[in-house]
């Protein structure tokens, strides 16, 4: 069985590295410290979303059809992406100013957004969720 490799550790949530390559053909085993690709650190939705896109050739009409979601929403989930990969927006920048980890407060809202989306919480919760700090803020 192929597993997805984790990028989070499931203990404290930050990023992990890879640090064991093998060949499949000649048994060849190589240990260090190696960085995955920023596609690879996508989350599952996320990567969905980027095959979608791509597919429809960046036509967010196509997009909308596709995953039958609306506009807001496919713009939402390309700047999410945007964030993703590394490629800041204003609110990173905020986020830097203010001392919190913006690939932490990202991940924080995806999970909000994916809670609401299952229908797991309110509107209303998600917006109460997304005014609130960090835990990191609070603890501080």
């Amino acid at each position: 069985m192929d597993y997805k490799m984790p990028h989070r550790c499931p203990v404290c949530s930050h990023e992990m590295k890879i640090s064991k390559l093998s060949c499949t053909y000649c048994s060849t085993r190589i240990e260090g410290e190696f960085s995955s690709c920023k596609f690879c650190r996508l989350a599952a939705e996320q990567l969905i979303f980027v095959e979608a896109f791509i597919r429809c050739r960046g036509n967010i009409k196509e997009v909308e059809k596709e995953l039958g979601i609306s506009y807001p929403t496919v713009r939402s989930r390309l700047d999410s992406v945007i964030e993703a990969l590394g490629y800041g927006t204003d609110k990173e920048k905020e986020f830097i100013q203010e001392g919190t980890d913006p690939t932490e407060e990202s991940l924080r809202r995806q999970e909000i957004l994916a809670a609401l989306n299952r229908g797991e919480i309110s509107v209303q919760e998600a917006t109460q969720q997304m005014k609130k700090p960090t835990s990191k803020n609070v603890e501080e």
